[in-house]
């Protein structure tokens, strides 16, 4: 029967501990890529956030530019039937 000495019981647990800590090692590395990944996440959700209040603002302004285009279409209009209406006056008044 072969015996098995101190040395030969030390090169597996040797192995062991070398395998349990490259097993934390990259627990810890796969942790500190998470944490990367949430960071870049939370990123990309307060960009993305901002975009929408942007957009928001950006529809209400164009919404507020519309009412006054028309507001000012709606002036011209008025402005032009007025002049019109004086032209008309002041050709009753050349011709009379």
């Amino acid at each position: 029967m072969a015996t098995v000495t101190r040395e030969d019981a030390a090169d597996p647990l040797a192995h062991l501990e070398e395998r349990i800590r490259r097993a934390a090692e990259l627990v810890a590395q796969l942790r500190r890529e998470k944490d990367a990944a949430e960071r870049a996440r939370q990123a990309a959700v307060a960009e993305r956030d901002a975009a929408v209040r942007e957009a928001g603002q950006a529809r209400a302004q164009a919404d507020q530019l519309v009412r006054e285009l028309e507001s000012l279409r709606g002036e011209r209009q008025q402005v032009r039937s007025r002049i019109e209406k004086l032209l008309g006056q002041l050709d009753l008044l050349s011709a009379g």
